[in-house]
């Protein structure tokens, strides 16, 4: 819920913070144990290549940001620390994230906004979960990953959650969990070409399922600019065209349901925003950074407002996801 000023500015809306209090993990997940390594932070014995303050200090957080020009910087967990398990653990590693969360962006003065977590699997929590996120100055959405239990977001446990987000007027940020595969061990081809196509997977799932159909007022983000998605839309769109089996479930094609999801500005490239913003239309650009990631974009505002829609478009597509339209 959303009820005091924010600062003015740009909006970042893909961020990252974790206390280092729940550096510990929920779950036997794909990734190692998170730890300090004399300031670093690494997960397992993976360098993630930032100092430990970056993640999880706010001062350190907030000095980016007026570094980096940022007015407003939304805050959600990385996404290993999503729990991908149900149980007493990840409900208390849920509660805890949640509360640090709110206490954090209630005392940034507007510069800061909260995206919260929820488990994954048993639908009571989920439903309890966010609703108690909706009532809580500040936090205005929930950060999930595009896969759950095997499936994307078409599957019950992360459709359960969008029709929740729709029915409590939550934000929704989906963000990719660099799953190991065996032929991306090499090169950090998880997060190179693993990101960006449990992305893309997860929003041709949502265009083709029907579930943007059934759920008119969801507000939902897609980081890293929709992954593969943009440069993807044409063949969907041709496949919907000629097949039964892929526009079964849509009556309307994916260049029309695309055009009214929103994706940040994080593409590495200015050629590749230009694409993004001719699919999906100015209105639906906000500005990203993935801090404190090495893959994060360090100028995040500049590149935004240079090769995106433009200052005023930014703030006004971020103010529109987030539900605090001017």
């Amino acid at each position: 819920m959303i009820t005091e000023n924010l600062n003015p500015g740009v909006i970042d809306v893909h961020a990252h913070w974790l206390p280092r209090e729940l550096f510990d993990l929920p779950g036997t997940g794909p990734h190692g144990v998170m730890h300090d390594r004399d300031g670093e932070l690494y997960l397992g014995d993976i360098p993630l290549s930032i100092t430990t303050s970056s993640m999880s200090d706010v001062p350190a957080i907030l000095d980016d940001m007026r570094r980096a020009d940022v007015g407003v910087r939304v805050l959600s967990a990385p996404p290993f620390a999503f729990p991908l398990e149900s149980g007493t653990e990840a409900d208390s590693y849920v509660a805890e994230f949640n509360s640090a969360l709110s206490t954090v962006v209630a005392g940034a003065d507007g510069a800061l906004l909260g995206l919260g977590m929820v488990t994954l699997s048993d639908q009571a929590s989920v439903t309890a979960q966010m609703t108690a996120l909706a009532g809580t100055e500040g936090i205005a959405g929930v950060a999930i990953p595009p896969l759950a239990n095997g499936q994307t977001l078409d599957g019950p446990a992360l459709r359960h959650v969008l029709t929740e987000a729709a029915r409590l007027d939550l934000a929704v940020l989906v963000h990719p969990m660099q799953l190991p595969r065996p032929e991306w061990s090499q090169y950090y081809l998880t997060n190179l070409i693993g990101n960006p196509v449990e992305s893309t997977t997860a929003i041709a799932s949502l265009i083709l399922s029907g579930i943007k159909d059934s759920l008119p007022g969801l507000r939902i983000c897609f980081v890293h600019g929709g992954g593969c998605a943009p440069g993807l839309l044409g063949r969907w769109t041709h496949g919907w065209t000629m097949r039964k089996d892929v526009r079964r479930a849509t009556t309307r094609p994916p260049q029309e349901i695309f055009a009214e999801l929103y994706f940040d500005t994080v593409t590495h490239g200015s050629d590749q925003l230009k694409l993004l913003c001719e699919v999906a239309g100015t209105g639906k650009v906000v500005c990203g950074s993935d801090y404190p990631f090495d893959m994060a974009e360090t100028e995040p505002a500049r590149f935004a407002v240079e090769h995106g829609p433009g200052r005023d478009a930014l703030i006004a597509a971020a103010r529109a996801y987030l539900g605090k339209e001017s």
